[in-house]
């Protein structure tokens, strides 16, 4: 890994995951894959800064209900509304762990964020958590007024699994009659999981934390057939048409395996008209949105504000 310059922190992590191994993924239950998996996302985020207020709510999809968490950073009216869908490969992850990022984007953005608590793989395959998500997504617009939120003005976030969920909402808004969306912000977003053969994969499949073998673990939770991994709803960098989504911001971090595909993904939607812009943060690793601990991640979220707000 010599080769490979991580920023000091980053490489601190780095080093001791290596150096104390846990059991791979592949040989745990899925109940203790969440658990070991979740407590490490939530301990790298960190606690979360103060907002005005929190509100827990239950929102009905498809078979049931899901948990909706919604951070207001000020006591005003018609807030903006900024949805938010989790990583953690379709598998794990849930409010908690992405707690920090959430708290920060509403404070940075002036907006209502909504942390939407889509149903996890295996239990329930892909599309399920696409539905979920813009379920939610329609009903927070559906129920904006009494919420204090302003239905007009709706952004989509997420990062990782989350971040590809977030261009396939947005197509699925396009093309089957909303809600209208004003922007998208995609954080190192899974966005073609047909193959692991883009150069990122190909550099850091065993040499970070996001590794090529737990990608492929998540990939074969989550779809009901390989066929799945050519839908552009799970590959939404494979969709025929990408023209007229909102204006789109994507981050990514130097050293991850889904570096390319992040920027791919941008390349594509400026090809498709779309005004994007996108950053690659040096240094970084999967995961350093958010990380109080970094600097950078600080220049992530006040990168995403000024972008947001403009």
């Amino acid at each position: 890994m010599s080769e490979i310059k991580f920023h000091p922190y980053i490489d601190g992590l780095i080093q001791y995951a290596f150096a104390n191994p846990t059991t791979p993924m592949w040989k745990l239950s899925t109940a203790e894959v969440r658990k070991t998996r979740n407590e490490m996302i939530a301990k790298m985020m960190g606690p979360g800064e103060e907002v005005r207020r929190v509100k827990e709510l239950r929102v009905p999809v498809e078979g049931g209900e899901i948990n909706l968490r919604l951070y207001y950073p000020i006591d005003e009216p018609d807030l903006p509304i900024f949805m938010w869908f989790h990583g953690g490969g379709w598998v794990v992850g849930n409010l908690d762990t992405h707690d920090s990022p959430c708290r920060a984007l509403a404070n940075r953005c002036r907006a209502c964020v909504a942390s939407v608590d889509y149903r996890l793989a295996p239990e329930y395959k892909f599309p399920v958590a696409v539905y979920d998500c813009l379920t939610a997504t329609r009903w927070v617009a559906e129920n904006a007024v009494s919420l204090g939120l302003d239905a007009g003005r709706i952004a989509l976030g997420g990062d990782s699994a989350g971040g590809g969920l977030v261009f396939a909402v947005a197509l699925l808004a396009r093309d089957q009659g909303g809600p209208v969306l004003q922007k998208l912000l995609s954080v190192y977003p899974s966005t073609d999981i047909t193959s692991f053969e883009r150069e990122s994969f190909r550099k850091y499949w065993d040499k970070v934390i996001l590794s090529g073998p737990v990608c492929d673990y998540y990939r074969k939770e989550y779809l009901k057939g390989p066929e799945d991994a050519a839908n552009p709803l799970a590959s939404p960098l494979l969709a025929e048409d990408l023209s007229s989504l909102p204006p789109t911001l994507i981050i990514t971090a130097e050293h991850d395996v889904l570096t390319s595909e992040g920027e791919a993904m941008a390349e594509a939607l400026k090809e498709a008209g779309v005004d994007t812009t996108y950053s690659c943060y040096p240094g970084m690793i999967h995961l350093f949105y958010g990380m109080g601990e970094l600097t950078e991640a600080e220049n992530g979220l006040a990168e995403t504000g000024r972008w947001y707000r403009k």
